[in-house]
């Protein structure tokens, strides 16, 4: 189709261009008037990163043809404030630290500004329904509540202006509210993202990703994709010039599928284009036959004889065995009076960080490739680079560019190297880009685990031994698995203090998509089942669950199954704030603490305490036995 005159109002200036028909208001705005404050996070009217006025309304600009938005008047959130003074409501967000990555203030400013203009006065309950279309990933959204009612008092006199000011604080930073030095950029949309950003003579990549999760490369045809008029190049695993493996721990993941795809979602290629349009149209020319192979996606299941193996090195997919041995577990529970056992079970869980994964790329005069990305490990994927490109470490540049959400997502290198390629071989910038479809497919995600969990304990709640057997689904790459592995096992046991401890945890190649570091980085899945597995044995001694923590709890100076002596403990401070915190009643159920009543059974409520942990341990594969070598009937499962 051909290209359409665009005429509309900008921050109170007038534009006329002409431009490609598909493009949303989003993109115009974005990409051919360079205003980048407003950010794409879903494009899916979602997340609500990308709001803008359009006449006035709130509009989710992702959504809306830019054709729609002929001759309107479009306010971004750059156009809020007026020569770089801030707006009160941007003002009250920095006062409230109610931006951390950022990447979502833009669209949350524009959100409270509509919501306030709508009603000067709006309550507490007005302002969530207000902010309802927003997402934010960070900052858990009570300070950006509070910023907003800070900004409706200031500017309906409730509060003087003086309030929206730094506070004056003497001494220590602690307990004192320090405002962000990076909060003006954030709330004004001015700090540039690795998508905001561009370079004259910019090229756009795109990926071809496997659809299959386990299949040989049989022949592979980029030259139709190669000719394209737009097209400077395609790059495929041939064109990596040093070693084609890379990882965390392992160096286990080549650039680009060589030979064989392990999950779907693995780049095969890349196409290099004048414009993204371009470069997908390419990626439908390329030509890949597969020869399907076995997949295996159950990571016990992979560790089992015949199963598909994904790795040579790694025979029986087991990428990493973490294993920590404190004591006699055997004896541990032949003396115990009451042994639990349980299997847990977490699930794999997506970052969803409301920045998709980008990059831009460059040669500077000297020769050397710098590579500009969202990236948390920017030291180490620096050496890799050095090896994939096969160059000296010191014409190898990485940036960290601002973060927009990561979680640990962005630990894990995963298209640096073929941005970096890239750019060498075309000798101009490039961007990539993911789309969050893209991000969801391709990149790593928290480890599911399975935990069968064996516990001894004593009648007074003492516990005498336990036993954690995690196995992790690593899915086809090590990434950030062995660390995992590491933390979960030195963690696993919590902070009591056990006489005899059994660790294993073990991560397991399947042909899942990767899953790598994210936040708690392994303990979470450990102390998870933990504090799960505490609950059910307290209900099982009739015991109440802050009393059987306070007994193992680990006091000053004690030593932790990896034979690590500790000094100051503050667990036992900690365990009783939160039972005072949580008006925490002994011996009953924890839903009384909130003021309802028990139900009248006729005084017949024999029912003991169940937590949500106990019942989340029910939930999951039975396998509860009681026994001890001197009052076997003692307790009864």
């Amino acid at each position: 189709m051909p290209d359409i005159e665009i005429r509309l109002t900008v921050n109170g200036r007038k534009f006329a261009r002409r431009c490609a028909p598909h493009l949303r208001l989003l993109d115009f705005v974005r990409e051919e008037l360079h205003l980048t404050g407003n950010k794409e996070g879903c494009g899916a009217g979602e997340c609500g990163t990308c709001s803008m006025f359009v006449n006035g309304v709130l509009h989710k600009s992702c959504l809306l043809p830019v054709a729609k938005a002929q001759d309107a008047e479009i306010v971004t959130v750059e156009g809020l404030a007026r020569e770089d003074e801030l707006t009160i409501l941007q003002r009250a967000f920095h006062k409230a630290g109610a931006s951390q990555c950022g990447y979502c203030i833009p669209g949350m400013v524009m959100a409270a500004t509509a919501t306030l203009r709508r009603n000067p006065h709006a309550d507490l309950e007005e302002i969530k329904e207000g902010l309802g279309g927003n997402i934010c990933r960070c900052t858990g959204y009570q300070k950006i509540f509070a910023a907003v009612e800070l900004a409706r008092d200031v500017m309906n006199g409730a509060l003087p202006a003086t309030a929206l000011e730094e506070e004056t604080y003497r001494g220590s930073y602690i307990g004192a509210s320090v405002r962000r030095l990076d909060a003006p950029s954030k709330v004004s949309g001015a700090l540039r993202y690795a998508a905001d950003m561009t370079m004259p003579n910019m090229l756009h990549m795109q990926v071809l990703r496997s659809p299959m999760p386990h299949a040989r490369i049989a022949a592979l045809d980029v030259s139709e994709a190669a000719t394209m008029a737009g097209v400077e190049t395609v790059l495929t695993c041939n064109d990596v010039p040093g070693v084609d493996n890379y990882g965390v721990f392992i160096d286990d993941q080549p650039v680009m599928a060589r030979g064989v795809v392990r999950y779907v979602g693995e780049g095969i290629a890349a196409v290099v284009a004048e414009n993204p349009l371009i470069a997908r149209a390419a990626l439908a020319k390329i030509k890949v036959r597969f020869e399907e192979l076995p997949a295996v996606f159950d990571a016990e299941e992979a560790m089992q004889p015949g199963a598909p193996q994904l790795h040579d090195a790694y025979p029986g997919n087991v990428c990493k065995h973490t294993k920590i041995r404190k004591g006699d577990v055997e004896r541990g529970f032949a003396e115990s009076d009451l042994i639990v056992e349980e299997t847990y079970e977490t699930q794999a869980i997506e970052h969803a960080y409301l920045e998709p994964e980008a990059g831009l790329a460059y040669l500077d005069a000297d020769g050397t490739v710098t590579v500009q990305a969202p990236d948390q490990n920017i030291t180490h994927h620096r050496h890799m680079l050095a090896r994939i490109l096969n160059r000296p470490i010191n014409t190898v540049r990485l940036i960290m560019s601002p973060v927009g959400g990561g979680f640990g997502g962005k630990e894990d290198m995963l298209y640096q190297g073929m941005l970096a390629l890239a750019a060498i071989k075309t000798r101009r910038p490039v961007r990539y880009v993911f789309t969050r479809e893209e991000s969801f497919i391709a990149s790593a995600k928290r480890h599911p685990f399975r935990i069968r969990y064996r516990m001894g304990l004593r009648k007074d709640g003492r516990i005498l031994a336990t036993s954690m057997y995690m196995i992790a689904d690593g899915g086809a790459y090590a990434m950030s698995g062995p660390g995992v592995m590491n933390k979960a096992a030195i963690l696993g046991a919590g902070p009591y203090a056990i006489p005899n401890v059994r660790m294993d945890a073990i991560c397991v190649y399947t042909n899942n998509t990767p899953a790598g570091a994210m936040r708690s980085f392994g303990a979470f899945q450990s102390e998870f089942s933990t504090e799960a597995h505490l609950d059910l044995c307290a209900e099982k001694l009739g015991m109440d669950p802050i009393e059987l923590r306070r007994v193992n709890a680990m006091r000053d100076g004690a030593i932790t199954h990896t034979q690590a002596q500790l000094g100051s403990v503050s667990l036992l401070r900690t365990i009783e704030a939160a039972a005072q915190a949580a008006r925490w009643a002994p011996g009953e159920p924890h839903r009384q603490t909130r003021g309802e009543q028990r139900p009248d059974l006729g005084g017949n409520d024999t029912r003991k305490p169940c937590t949500l942990g106990a019942r989340l341990a029910r939930i999951t594969t039975p396998a509860n036995t009681v026994g001890s070598a001197s009052e076997r009937k003692a307790v009864q499962t």
